[in-house]
């Protein structure tokens, strides 16, 4: 892709848009909006397809970086409060279950997303607001109506468990 094959951008999109879709509207909460976010991503990943660099990661994660990136972006144009997720829904949960025995990249990303919902709430509620909804520490404590100090408090303590997980079930 990188030398302008559009085949090979057309591949990565078969195999990677449903992934850049589902964190769009996690994040957007708007069929309408994940949609544009899921071409725009994939036209910036034609653009940046050079600035690519194995060594510093995994494509898939490079991938959707640059998707919450964009939907972040997209929903403070809006200027939008940001949806919440709901770890009990069965149809999110369901699409984080990882292929037993596989170790590429989808199954680890689907593995962390298992850890994140297995995080004690509060955790979980941190994390996710300043994952997903590229919330500050500041407004994430505004948000849920908590001390600066315990924001901070729980977002070290669930990356800190997130990492050890992360290590544990892989070269993380």
């Amino acid at each position: 892709m990188a030398q302008g094959d559009e085949h090979a951008l057309l591949t990565l999109y078969d195999r990677y848009s449903s992934r850049v879709y589902t964190l769009a509207l996690r994040i957007l909460n708007d069929p309408m909006q994940a949609e544009e976010v899921l071409q725009d991503t994939f036209l910036k990943l034609w653009r940046r397809a050079r600035q690519y660099l194995a060594e510093r990661g995994s494509f898939l994660i490079w991938l959707l970086t640059i998707a919450r990136h964009t939907a972040l972006d997209r929903l403070r144009l809006e200027s939008r409060q940001p949806a919440q997720y709901d770890a009990a829904d069965p149809d999110l949960l369901w699409q984080s279950i990882p292929e037993p025995n596989s170790t590429s990249d989808e199954a680890r990303w689907r593995t962390l997303q298992m850890a994140v919902g297995a995080l004690p709430e509060g955790q979980r509620k941190v994390i996710e607001l300043a994952y997903y909804q590229g919330l500050s520490q500041s407004e994430i404590a505004e948000t849920l109506g908590l001390p600066l100090g315990t924001v901070k408090s729980r977002l070290r303590d669930g990356m800190e468990r997130l990492r050890r997980e992360w290590l544990k079930d892989g070269d993380g």
